[in-house]
């Protein structure tokens, strides 16, 4: 056990160090350069490999018997483990290494060898320690022991970075949101003590000389979706013994509460340490990696308490042991995988093209081999075509249609030729018709409906809520999406077969396509 906690704790100052040193105390930012997309890179890769330590953290503080297989695997040290050690030690040197040979200045006139020397450093330091721990085969030999486990909690970690990007692209539905965290802001440095200065009009606030904006990416946005997505990951562990209704009704919208207010504490203390001790300090300090570290460090905290709370367990809990199909033909899997390939490809395309409209193939590529995958179950839920989802279907198009707002053509899409344009079209619309409704369903109605509803009332409530606050915050127009997402449930619930949803959902895309490529108004998809 020493040599597992020894690695977290190591792995974990490691993180705090390298964003001190290149966040926190350094002003670089990714737009002074001419590699834009590299340094994103970066960052994201950063971003999803924090989210997926944090969630392996979980599993080994949740799940005992994953513990105890990982410390009994990793309990012999070797002589290649040590080298690999060493191996992990040259990777943060090679990180570390540009701040004593340039100076800050120096960072953007040499970005190309900076950036070059952190991405190789990084995985390097990664490789080194995660074979250090132990070697390949007995990772390989882990996962395929608690891949029931293993694979959910891959897929929500790494779906928690998409599922901050996109509640932002329905901010304006959250915009009180940004106000409230505003006037929250000006009030603790009022009883502080502070005059404090404020700018609703340009949502600026400071005191003394110092003055920050609170824009969309100081609201806390990052901290709701990594506490959403952990205690999703923590529900999932302990489903079964844990009081569901309880957990996500009282427990989910404290934690969220609580996540929001400190980071009101958060900005407010930034804006202290800039108006008092060093502005330069406190800009960085704002960075957004900063930010997801704290966030996950703050998650993690809740959950801890969550744990001993008095009331969330069931009585009792029962363990069976079942013969369970390939992971492949998992049912529950099936429902996300296809779901987390969707939101990542986006996340991708969206962080390295300022055009991703242009790049939807890559999305299209990515549903569907994840479909092609998990077809086996995917295709169990056929069933006879239903009437009511095919008008259910024609509804929401034409409501999705007739309430649409004009808007300007891509401008990315001039530039094509005939055949390119052609191309573009037909992935667009097999993307939107098909392989969107499948997937959005399998994991809406399919997995997180399901893991919501028990068939009383109030669950069954809370799970169309929640499905559809879900799916409305995957478009730019979340109370048309939200009507929609309604109506899908209603289909769903109708006869109880996740297909009729499917249908209806297919239909509506189906429909608004077809108006799209007549029209031109590729945004109504």
């Amino acid at each position: 056990m020493s040599r597992l906690i020894f690695s977290q704790v190591l792995l974990l100052l490691e993180a705090v160090a390298i964003v001190a040193l290149y966040q926190v105390f350094s002003d670089f930012e990714c737009r002074q350069t001419d590699l834009f997309l590299l340094c994103r890179g970066i960052r994201l890769g950063m971003v999803l490999g924090l989210c997926l330590a944090a969630g392996f953290a979980l599993l080994l503080f949740f799940q005992p018997s994953l513990r105890a297989d990982l410390v009994q695997r990793a309990s012999v040290a070797s002589a290649a483990s040590r080298r690999w050690g060493l191996v992990h030690i040259a990777g943060l040197t090679l990180i570390a290494a540009p701040t004593f040979l340039l100076s800050q200045g120096q960072f953007v006139d040499y970005a190309e060898a900076f950036l070059s020397a952190l991405a190789l450093g990084g995985i390097v330091a990664l490789v080194g320690a995660v074979l250090w721990l132990m070697p390949f085969r007995a990772w390989r030999d882990l996962w395929t022991a608690h891949a029931r486990i293993l694979a959910p909690t891959i897929a929500i970690a790494l779906l928690i970075p998409s599922l901050a990007w996109a509640i932002s692209l329905a901010w304006n539905w959250f915009e009180t949101l940004q106000l409230v965290t505003f006037y929250g802001v000006a009030v603790v440095l009022a009883l502080l003590g502070n005059e404090v200065f404020v700018n609703p009009e340009a949502e600026t606030i400071g005191i003394l000389d110092f003055f920050v904006e609170v824009a969309e990416s100081c609201s806390g946005i990052e901290g709701l979706a990594l506490t959403t997505a952990f205690m999703g990951i923590y529900a999932l562990m302990m489903k079964d013994d844990l009081r569901m209704g309880r957990f996500w009704l009282i427990v989910w919208p404290a934690a969220l509460l609580l996540s929001f207010l400190l980071n009101i504490v958060r900005i407010s203390v930034l804006i202290l340490i800039g108006a008092y001790v060093s502005p330069e300090l406190a800009v960085n300090g704002f960075h957004s990696f900063a930010g997801w570290l704290s966030f996950t460090l703050l998650a993690l905290l809740i959950l801890t308490v969550v744990n001993v709370l008095p009331g969330l367990g069931t009585s009792q809990a029962t363990v069976t042991r079942v013969d369970r199909p390939p992971l492949r033909e998992d049912t529950a899997t099936a429902f996300i995988v296809p779901f987390l390939a969707f939101m990542l490809s986006a996340l991708f395309v969206h962080t390295f093209s300022q055009t991703p409209e242009v790049w939807y193939g890559v999305q299209v590529v990515a549903m569907s081999l994840a479909l092609w995958v998990f077809r086996k179950p995917v295709l169990a839920l056929t069933r006879d075509i239903d009437l009511i989802a095919i008008g259910a279907g024609v509804v929401i198009a034409i409501g999705w249609v007739v309430t649409a707002e004009p808007a300007e053509p891509y401008e990315s899409l001039a530039e094509f030729s005939t055949l390119a344009l052609a191309l573009w079209v037909v992935l667009r619309v097999i993307g939107t018709a098909i392989l969107v409704p499948i997937v959005e369903e399998l994991f809406f109605r399919g997995y997180l409906f399901s893991l919501i509803d028990d068939g009383t009332r109030w669950r069954r409530g809370a799970a169309i809520l929640v499905t559809t606050a879900g799916f409305a915050a995957l478009h730019s127009r979340p109370i048309a999406a939200a009507l929609a997402g309604v109506i899908f449930a209603l289909v769903l619930l109708r006869r109880g077969r996740l297909f009729d949803a499917i249908v209806a959902h297919a239909v509506a895309n189906v429909l608004i396509a077809a108006a799209a490529v007549a029209t031109g108004q590729w945004s109504l998809i």
